[in-house]
């Protein structure tokens, strides 16, 4: 099954650099809350654990990958959930993170609107996800929610950011690396 084995698989090799970047531009300190929204078999939470002393939490839309989260960090909260309707409370989080994953949400705005609600005041999200010039995205963009990958859009820094912002966001920070962005964000 994908899932157990996924650091393996053609996508968990491809999400390594996402996770590398987003380990790099993360600022955490201990006892943080972290949210991973579609945190697959949780590796991102765990490398974070090795660097602070931080509570995680992790949805994921695969039963099977929020089990291996699990076991892969036990003490931390893990729930099957989509990006629209996260389990945990309001103001409850100081960091949000998306790894290679925003480009498959089907809603992003009530992503976004979700990200609002869980932040506490001056918490942080960041997203890693595909970077593609504008040209590539405006011959891609109509053909990507045909693909059997579930991917749904690939969105510019610019497009992400103004996304948060109409959710009382402002942008901190971008990194473009190849064919990743890292978009790094502050609840006002």
């Amino acid at each position: 099954m994908k899932a157990d084995d996924y650091d393996n698989t053609p996508d968990g090799r491809f999400t390594r650099k996402f996770k590398t970047l987003l380990l790099s531009v993360i600022d955490s300190k201990d006892g943080d809350s972290v949210l991973d929204v579609a945190c697959g078999n949780g590796t991102l939470l765990a490398a974070m654990r090795k660097r602070r002393n931080i509570n995680g939490f992790g949805v994921d839309i695969s039963e099977r990958m929020v089990k291996n989260a699990a076991a892969l960090n036990p003490g931390m909260e893990f729930h099957a959930a989509g990006c629209e309707a996260i389990p945990f409370r309001e103001n409850s989080m100081d960091i949000l993170t998306v790894s290679a994953a925003y480009h498959h949400f089907p809603d992003v705005g009530t992503f976004a609107g979700e990200a609002q609600r869980l932040l506490k005041r001056g918490g942080k999200i960041y997203i890693a996800d595909v970077y593609l010039p504008a040209l590539l995205r405006i011959i891609f963009n109509p053909f990507v929610p045909l693909s059997s990958a579930g991917d749904v859009r690939f969105y510019s820094p610019d497009e992400i950011a103004a996304n948060f912002k109409r959710h009382g966001f402002e942008k901190t920070d971008v990194k473009i690396d190849g064919v990743v962005q890292i978009i790094s964000m502050r609840k006002l």
